[in-house]
């Protein structure tokens, strides 16, 4: 039985919030998800260049290349889960700043393979570890009918940081002028890959910054008893009475259970279970979509259409530019449509585009039709897989186990990824452009039935409220 009943939605309408402090604190945060965006993007640009530089001259050597990062992405999301409930999500939040900045500077002027995958493996690290934090801090921090904007703005920085990337890309890719070809050949493969690395180092600052001025996430505070440092916070964010009914409300979840101590076996309860599961599929689903393989293969899928390395460099700015029109409608309509609606809208139209995709390989189509269906494919993604998954993740899970369950989801979205990323040369010569996206339509269309069946709505509820829904 619950000690203190739950807030009632007529009395949580009445609440002033302070939405500039909300909206501060959430981009703080936010801005781990661009650091993560351009990181995980960058090398998509960089590829061509490095690769001659390093002479790579094999698919595992080139894989390996592309997917090294993920390897720290699973370490840094491991992390987050042995020690966010430990520590807390502040401490976490600077470390992974602090890793984006050193990691960009060294990867960018290695000057050995060896060296330039230890260092992208130190750059996963903090992307793994900003990549759960962010939303969970978000979702913390923010009110229930704000919650899946602002954790949704944490997507709309990672696709900030995914066009900044391109466009920094492009822009010292083409420093040198048209016309002196043998000069910016040079120029691209011995420098013009190194800038591209180092230029996070700016906003990896800023995140410095950003992460020793914001609050301890007042749940944190609250499951380890210290609910009179957190009543201050809440407090700033929606006055006294809002902060008073928060410590209870966040209480009476915890009420008779041990939260000192968080084990991963606890996540194995029979009531526990059955949540991890949802938020591992998701997580897996988000990734065997397929569309990082658009990102992150960008050059070859372009080069196959046709387009030379101007062009293609160009073609994936549109990409990002996309992303970024379709991730901030997302924004709007998250707490207008919900999750569910969403997802299902992005797994049948994800599957369509791919279908088609993988025909347009198939019949040899070059140029125009080839980037119109893979900006379709990105567009689907960006209005519900990409934002949403996140904001269920940072969501479904209870107080108590928040850190753990998180850090679960967010590893085995990270080994899907690998295991995406890994294996696309592979698929590609096996089956072919065409073969390999049919694949990944198959995915998004069994992704669609297990949303439907599996994925109940959250949109406009507390997080303690879902709490006693979903552990029913």
């Amino acid at each position: 039985m619950l000690i203190n009943p739950p807030i009632t939605p007529d009395a949580r309408a009445s609440v002033q919030y302070n939405l500039t402090y909300i909206w501060s604190i959430s981009l703080v945060a936010a801005l781990g998800g661009l650091l993560f965006g351009y990181d995980w993007v960058v090398i998509g640009g960089a590829k061509p260049f490095f690769e001659k530089y390093f002479q790579l001259g094999s698919e595992q050597l080139v894989g390996w290349a592309n997917s090294c990062a993920l390897v720290g992405c699973l370490i840094g999301s491991l992390i987050t889960g042995a020690l966010s409930d430990k520590l807390g999500r502040k401490k976490l939040l600077l470390g992974a700043a602090l890793l984006f900045g050193v990691s960009s500077i060294l990867t960018g002027w290695a000057y050995t393979f060896h060296a330039f995958v230890l260092w992208r493996i130190v750059g996963g690290v903090a992307i793994g570890m900003a990549s759960g934090l962010s939303p969970m801090y978000i979702a913390e921090v923010a009110p229930a009918h704000l919650r899946g904007r602002l954790v949704a703005i944490n997507q709309l920085t990672i696709v900030i940081g995914i066009l900044a990337a391109q466009v920094v890309n492009l822009l010292i890719a083409q420093k040198v002028p048209a016309g002196q070809e043998l000069l910016r050949d040079s120029w691209n493969c011995q420098f013009a890959w190194r800038w591209m690395f180092t230029a996070v180092t700016a906003p990896s600052l800023l995140f410095v910054i950003g992460a020793i001025w914001a609050p301890e996430s007042p749940r944190w505070l609250i499951k380890n008893g210290n609910a009179d440092r957190a009543r201050p916070i809440l407090a700033r964010i929606g006055g006294s009475a809002y902060a008073d009914d928060e410590v209870r409300d966040v209480q009476a979840t915890l009420a008779a259970q041990e939260v000192q101590r968080v084990r991963f076996t606890d996540l194995l309860e029979p009531r526990m279970k059955k949540i991890l599961v949802v938020g591992v599929v998701l997580a897996v689903l988000q990734q065997w979509s397929g569309i990082n393989i658009i990102f992150n293969y960008a050059e070859e899928l372009y080069k196959a259409a046709g387009y030379g390395v101007n062009d293609i460099l160009f073609n994936i700015v549109i990409t990002g530019a996309i992303n970024l029109l379709v991730t901030t409608i997302a924004i709007g309509t998250v707490d207008r449509f919900g999750r569910r609606g969403l997802m299902l809208i992005g797994c049948a139209s994800i599957a369509a585009s791919h279908i088609l995709l993988g025909t347009a390989y198939l019949l040899g189509f070059k140029g125009l039709p080839v980037l119109v269906l893979t900006l379709c494919a990105i567009g689907s993604y960006g209005m519900s897989l990409a934002p949403i998954t996140w904001v269920l993740i940072s969501e479904i899970f209870p107080n108590r186990i928040r850190g753990a369950a998180t850090s679960v989801a967010v590893s085995a979205l990270w080994i899907a990824c690998f295991i995406l990323t890994y294996t696309f040369p592979a698929l590609k010569r096996t089956l072919g452009m065409a073969g390999t996206f049919w694949i990944y339509a198959a995915i998004c269309a069994a992704g669609f039935v297990f949303v439907f069946l599996c994925v109940t709505e959250t949109r406009g509820k507390t997080l303690e409220q879902i709490e006693r829904e979903l552990g029913d």
